[in-house]
């Protein structure tokens, strides 16, 4: 089995990093970098431009990547259940 680079737990460590004015961690589990990076892919998909230069890659590697390289800000509270 490959071993996914970067890993949820790099990730996290970025993002958070990245907003370390706020009190809590912005991304506090797996489900917070999925959710994430699939609505970062699916703006990619509907013709948002890409933050980074990368060869024809899928969607989705290049969301994880703009993640990872801190080119994508996530907002507090964004992270809510779709089931009311």
């Amino acid at each position: 089995m490959a071993m996914l680079y970067p890993t949820y737990n790099d990730i996290m460590e970025v993002v958070n990093k990245q907003n370390s004015e706020h009190d809590e961690p912005i991304i506090k589990s797996r489900y917070s970098v999925v959710i994430a990076a699939a609505k970062r892919a699916r703006q990619i998909i509907d013709g948002a431009p890409e933050l980074l230069e990368e060869p024809e890659e899928k969607p989705l590697t290049v969301a994880i990547d703009e993640l990872y390289h801190g080119k994508i800000e996530i907002l507090p509270g964004e992270e809510k259940s779709e089931e009311a």
